[in-house]
Order: C-alpha cells, then sequence, then structure tokens
C-alpha cells in the first residue's frame, strides 16, 4: 500500500459505541459528568475501540531518531552524536523516557529512521532513510520522496507493533536540532514570525537563539515551503524523526489504535498528520503543552487541549506516558465505580 492508500483507510470512530459508553457513564455513582475529560477519553477510546467496555493496555512509547544537517548552523549546544548515544541509551532503560514510562508499564521502542551514523545496537529498529538530513540553509532538507519514505517507516513500525500485540501508543523523538526544524515548520504552517515559534530548544545561550531564528528564516526564504502542501514543508524545512511521527500518527489512525502526543516536535509531527490526513485528528491525544514558546500554538491550531500543564520540555515522549497513566485513571474508574443501583442513594438526572 502507498500513504494515499493508507490516509483514504482511515475509518470514522463507532458513533455506537460511543453512545454506550456515554449512557453507561450516567449509570455510575457519581455526579453526571464530574469527572470531566476522564470520561470524554473513555468515550473516544469506545470510539476507537469499536466496543463500550474498551480498556487498551498493553502500551509503548514509538521514539523516532533521526540528525538534522542544519546543526551544522551552530542552532544547538551539543553535537549530533548525542542523537545515538541517547537513543541507544532506551535499549537499556536508562534514559529519561525509560525511567518515566516504567510507571505506566510501557515499553520503549527506538526507530532509527535517520541518525547520522549507523546504530549497532540491534535492539534500535533500522528504518534509516538516509544517514540523517542535508542542511536546510543550503537547499531542502531531504526530497519528496525521502520524507514519504520516512513517514511509511513509521507506519510500518505501527503496524509490527500492532501485531505483537501493542493496543495504546505514545510518540517521542530523539534528534539534536529538531527544534529548529520544528519551529521552521511551525512557522511555515502557522503562518507565524519566526521569533514567535522558536526557543532556545535544550539550552542555547540569548546568542545562540538570534542565530537560531536567523537560520530558520534564512532557510525558509531560499527553500520557499508552501505552507498548503505539508509534505513539501516537511521535505524542505523538516526532519526525518517528525516524519516519521507522522507516520505513527497516520498509522495509528489506520490500525485504530489511540496515540498520545509528547511536546512541541512530536506536536509539530501531529499538525503535519492532521493536515496530511484530517481523519487522524479523532485517533490523537494531547498529553501536555510543551514550554517550548510555540507549545500552546501548536495545539490551538488543531483544536486539542492538553490534559496536563508541567513546563515540561525535554522530549523523548516524556510527557506522552504521562498521558498513559490518565487513561488509566480514566478506564480504572469506568470499569470499577459501582453504578447507582449498587450504591443504593438514589441517581443524579440531568438538568436544564
Amino acid at each position: 500500500m502507498n500513504l494515499e492508500q493508507f490516509i483514504d483507510g482511515i475509518k470514522p470512530l463507532d458513533e455506537r459505541a460511543m453512545e454506550l459508553c456515554a449512557q453507561r457513564w450516567n449509570t455510575l455513582g457519581k455526579p453526571l459528568y464530574s469527572l470531566g475529560r476522564l470520561e470524554e477519553m473513555s468515550i473516544r477510546m469506545a470510539g476507537i475501540y469499536r466496543h463500550p467496555m474498551a480498556y487498551p493496555k498493553k502500551k509503548v512509547v514509538v521514539v523516532m531518531a533521526g540528525d538534522n544537517g542544519v546543526v551544522a548552523e551552530g542552532v544547538t549546544q551539543t553535537g549530533q552524536e548525542v542523537t545515538k548515544i541517547v537513543t541507544e541509551n532506551m535499549t537499556k532503560e536508562n534514559a529519561s523516557v525509560c525511567i518515566l514510562s516504567s510507571i505506566s508499564g510501557a515499553d520503549v521502542v527506538p526507530v532509527d529512521v535517520g541518525i547520522v551514523t549507523d546504530c549497532d545496537n540491534p535492539k534500535v529498529i533500522n528504518k534509516k532513510v538516509k544517514y540523517g538530513t542535508d542542511n536546510m540553509l543550503h537547499g531542502p532538507a531531504m526530497s519528496r520522496d525521502e520524507a514519504v519514505q520516512a513517514i511509511m517507516a513509521g507506519i510500518e513500525v505501527t503496524k509490527d507493533l500492532v501485531n505483537q500485540g501493542y493496543e495504546l501508543f505514545a510518540t517521542g523523538e530523539m534528534g539534536i536540532g529538531n527544534t529548529t526544524t520544528s519551529s521552521a515548520i511551525c512557522a511555515v504552517m502557522l503562518d507565524a514570525t519566526v521569533e514567535k515559534v522558536t526557543g532556545k530548544g535544550a539550552g542555547l545561550s540569548s546568542a545562540g537563539l538570534l542565530r537560531k531564528i536567523e537560520v530558520i528564516k534564512e532557510s525558509i526564504a531560499l527553500n520557499k515551503p508552501d505552507k498548503n502542501d505539508p509534505l513539501d514543508v516537511l521535505s524542505k524545512v523538516g526532519g526525518l524523526d517528525i516524519a516519521g511521527l507522522v507516520g505513527v500518527y497516520i498509522g495509528c489512525a489506520y490500525y485504530k489504535k489511540a496515540v498520545f502526543v509528547d511536546g512541541f516536535i512530536s506536536s509539530v509531527a501531529a499538525l503535519v498528520a492532521t493536515r496530511l490526513a484530517p481523519a487522524c485528528k479523532d485517533y490523537i491525544f494531547p498529553s501536555h503543552c510543551s514550554n517550548e514558546p510555540a507549545g500552546h500554538m501548536v495545539l490551538d491550531a488543531m483544536d486539542m487541549q492538553p490534559y496536563i500543564l508541567c513546563n515540561m520540555c525535554l522530549g523523548e515522549g516524556t510527557g506522552a506516558v504521562m498521558g498513559f497513566t490518565i487513561c488509566d485513571y480514566a478506564m480504572t474508574a469506568y470499569h470499577k465505580l459501582p453504578s447507582f443501583e449498587d450504591t443504593k442513594f438514589g441517581t443524579y438526572t440531568p438538568l436544564d
């Protein structure tokens, strides 16, 4: 199958399952609608999994890793070697995302979609499209075909994990320089100034931030990405890690699985995915709002409200795994709360 077939194959949520789930909530022994967005989450889960008693339990964080040629322009504090080091650390369960994901019992699956060197660790899934993107200051970061290949890699990884029994997904990324590419995509697709959407990323100085803004502006001016063509924007000023995440979102929607978004970079990937495949939006849940300047802007553009606000900007999927925990709260309440009949204290009825 090609990308267009996956996009066209995304089905709407099961309205009947959602209706039955909502009806059951109203029989449970608590004030009506008092669990707010937790109730809304479980209702949408019923629609995604096509059953009013859905409870997805086996969880996985898919971390797309890739390097960015624009790092050569001094837009980061660290070098590209860090991408490989952190990605391989994920297989040893000592990266930040692994430590936090253990709270919800989630597995972490790192994927090399474009690290600048080869990973020797067999636990890193090899879906390498190329050895890092080209420097977008001197031309497109990648070709349109390469962007599609990376998206398809994300879909393929999602399919394989679904076949392994994973039911609930989260997205993460690893790629030095990827706040630069994300800010560039954001500026173009949201028609916003580069200054407004660009932050210091992983610890830039004020002078470094000015250089980062300058590089993004010049890259956009040179490559002239078309804001109405998500693939054009992604290929010209994006990254392979972002493209891989786009594939995870589309894949989750196609295979009828819910997926939690992490922070700024993952949110930008979700923005691209929802512009390419609007139907996938119903399968995507925001976890938190990144502390990057455009964190709220990207979520607002997709009409999504984060579940938590922690001023986080670590990446890797560290915020997305907190979405897993919120989901467990919602599902446990839905499945274990006694009914009004069981509690014997009467029922609540909707009032005008």
